[in-house]
């Protein structure tokens, strides 16, 4: 691609250069009987040699370059570059000392050979270079090089064979004190010919490598400016004789800064690029291990890690605000993420704004916002400024075509008067925030009867216990499309539920408690055997075959019989392996020894195992040789921010391609836009998921709308190729 800031310095530079040798060029045409013998007679042969060995050296590093690095290229045409240039540095070697006043060679030195391998090197230059234009690239072996390479030497030797022959084959093509016989420029001209059509071929490249070709083009023109002296000087002493060997020098010097920038340079620079690319990866990759993706504010780890550094470093007191966003959750589900998290978005941008930057304003995993002060004077302050951080709700937030209105519930926890270790005061905040909604002003000091609330939390991890029994909970199925075919290749199962008496309860708060009190283990085998199950009544029903992807927790991948157990479910329900898969979160990797040795059991059984929220994690990627995982889930995080942000893009394009090299497929999860797919069908994403398809439905929904899901579904798709067309 034309870096044109870069490479305009360059090419201007270049352009001033060739602009001042024809200048020169015409200067001397034009008084060239006045600089005849202007070096002196002698002294001709010394500047020749002088110059001639310039060439060699050049000519000779060319094919010294491409020969080493060949084994890493493996490019015939690079080869064969190589190879003409060191047959074209032995032909110098061989007019070198042929040329007239040379004392040394073996036989008298005449312009008869010196000219005629002279034009050998040329016609072999332009010829040469023709052709390996016009050959297929392909890769070659590395005993081919040999091969290759030992042909200059075959064709020197006939060469020197031919024009030493004793009885003159060839006709002489100088004439002492005359110059250049009319074979001499004809063949001189069918070089210029063969350069003339090289130029007309790098002018379609131009664009693609205007640096490259820049200087290629240079050589051309210096090239063909030489050929038109050597038609028309007199003899050696011919200042334009002088003048086309230093043009022929340059245009030497600009194949080999051609060929260097290509093969070395530009890798090189590219290698430069690749690392600082992955640097500020992994900068973002770290950035995101410390801070929340949609407010780009410190998450929880952040904020434990701060408060461990200064909570004990000075004796006074301290506070957590913890701050919720009234019907946060009600708002995800009826709306999608997209519109929640906008509004989250702007709600810590209105807080920051009120906040002194002495204190410390953090967000939580369950959109929960904490602010920590670290010297307080008064507990009227904190009453004051959490009725400043309340007035940021006044306004009403416009996201698009929705007008939304909240409150925030603000609860306080002091150190050290309700306690002296960093969880608990930031627990006690978040205890008194929930207790905050039943008072007017929705601001709450901690009190230590709140604790008690944790008898809710009880009695819903009660409830959760019978929940299986009751049937509360169900399944819902969320549609994955497969780009390449448009069809519904897979569903994600999603658990629910739905509570007798507190009506929907998110996941998001039990299957927390889930996790904590080991209820994780039956509700995940109920997960399975009923997603399983389903799979198979689609079947009978007379749906294609659906793969059904699982979540499976840190919880339920340390369950001692695990393995045993799916194995089961997938004999009890008759669903074949390969129609399911089961997703592990990122963070799970740190425990790679033990990960590595159950996932490869359940690869054993022929399921297919996904990461899932990948990115999201910051751990070493080693886990991805390790495991013997077969798809990565890009987090929805960085999708809804693919046309937005460069580096949430470059992260998804290092995704994509990261998988691709390692032939993991990919599912980009969160779609819910039509730019966002359209950037995933041009990357070529395998598959993916979201709300602009279809949000989770239950599975009688999914079976008797399959067919509608899947035309619209295509819909989408055929547009967006009808776009990109």
């Amino acid at each position: 691609m034309w870096k044109f800031n870069e490479d305009f310095p360059f090419i201007r530079k270049g352009i001033q250069f060739i602009l001042i040798m024809m200048i020169l060029l015409i200067v001397i045409g034009l008084g060239s009987d006045t600089f005849y013998g202007i070096f002196g007679e002698n002294n001709y042969v010394t500047i020749h040699l002088m110059m001639e060995i310039l060439i060699i050296v050049v000519t000779m590093t060319i094919s010294i370059q491409t020969w080493l690095i060949s084994p890493f290229i493996l490019s015939n045409r690079v080869l064969y570059i190589g190879a003409l240039f060191l047959t074209i540095s032995l032909i110098e070697m061989a007019h070198t000392l042929s040329y007239k006043g040379m004392p040394f060679f073996i036989t008298e030195s005449t312009p008869y050979a010196a000219t005629w391998f002279y034009i050998i090197g040329r016609l072999l230059l332009s010829i040469g270079f023709f052709v390996i234009f016009f050959i297929k690239e392909k890769e070659i072996g590395t005993t081919y090089r040999w091969f290759i390479y030992s042909m200059p030497f075959i064709i020197i030797i006939i060469c020197s064979m031919v024009i030493y022959a004793p009885t003159k084959i060839l006709p002489s093509l100088m004439i002492e004190g005359e110059g250049p016989t009319s074979l001499k420029n004809t063949l001189q001209f069918i070089a210029v010919l063969f350069h003339l059509a090289i130029m007309v071929i790098l002018f379609k490249y131009f664009k693609a490598a205007p640096k490259i070709v820049f200087l290629l083009l240079g050589s051309a023109i210096y090239l063909i400016m030489s050929d038109y002296l050597f038609t028309i000087y007199r003899d050696v002493y011919d200042i334009k004789n002088f003048i086309g060997h230093i043009l022929q020098l340059s245009a030497y010097y600009f194949l080999f800064r051609a060929i260097y920038f290509s093969s070395i340079e530009q890798p090189f620079q590219q290698l430069i690029d690749t690392q600082e690319h992955l640097e500020k990866s992994r900068e973002k990759m770290h950035f995101m291990a410390y801070h929340n993706e949609v407010t780009d504010l410190p998450n929880d780890r952040f904020l434990m890690e701060s408060l461990r550094e200064n909570l004990y470093i000075s004796k006074s007191q301290k506070a957590i605000l913890a701050i919720g966003i009234e019907r946060i959750s009600a708002m995800k589900a009826s709306l999608g993420s997209t519109y929640a998290d906008q509004m989250i978005g702007l709600i810590a941008q209105r807080l920051k704004n009120v906040l002194p930057e002495k204190y410390l304003l953090c967000i939580l995993r369950e959109d929960y916002f904490v602010v920590f002060v670290d010297d307080v004077n008064n507990v009227n302050e904190l009453t004051k400024l959490s009725r400043q951080l309340q007035s940021v709700m006044e306004e009403s937030f416009q996201i698009q075509h929705f007008s939304l209105n909240s409150q925030l519930n603000i609860g306080i926890a002091l150190f050290p008067t309700d306690s002296y270790k960093e969880e608990e005061l930031v627990r006690f905040a978040l205890y008194a925030m929930h207790e905050a909604h039943k008072t007017p002003s929705r601001i709450q000091f901690y009190e230590s009867p709140m604790s008690s609330g944790m008898t809710e939390r009880l009695l819903l991890e009660n409830d959760l216990h019978d929940a299986l029994d009751n049937q509360e909970l169900f399944l819902e199925y969320q549609p994955q499309i497969d780009l390449k075919s448009g069809q519904i290749s897979s569903v994600e199962a999603l658990v629910r539920w739905q509570h007798p008496k507190k009506g929907w309860i998110s996941p998001g708060v039990f299957i927390p408690i889930a996790e904590e009190s080991g209820l994780i283990i039956p509700i995940g085998q109920w997960v399975l055997e009923t997603a399983c199950k389903q799979v198979k009544q689609w079947e009978a029903a007379g749906l294609p075959p659906i793969k059904v992807a699982v979540n499976l927790s840190l919880g339920q991948l340390f369950q001692q019989n695990l393995v045993e157990m799916i194995q089961h479910v997938l004999e009890k329900t008759h669903l074949e392996p390969q129609y399911l898969q089961l997703e592990i979160t990122e963070s799970m990797s740190i425990h790679i020894d033990h990960m590595t040795t159950i996932l490869k059991q359940l690869k054993a059984l022929g399921v297919t195992i996904a990461v899932d929220d990948f990115g999201t994690g910051y751990s070493s990627l080693s886990y991805l040789k390790d495991f013997p995982i077969d798809c990565l889930k890009i987090d929805r995080s960085f999708v809804q921010k693919i046309k937005s942000d460069s580096t949430d893009k470059a992260l998804v394009d290092m995704i994509l391609s990261m998988a691709k090299h390692l032939q993991l497929k990919v599912v980009a999860e969160g779609i819910e836009e039509r730019e966002q797919l359209s950037y995933l069908v041009a990357s070529k994403c395998d598959t993916v998921q979201g709300f602009l398809f279809s949000k989770p439905i239950p599975p009688n929904i999914l079976q008797e709308s399959y067919q509608t899901l899947h035309k619209n579904a295509k819909g989408i798709l055929d547009t967006i190729t009808a776009l990109e067309a």
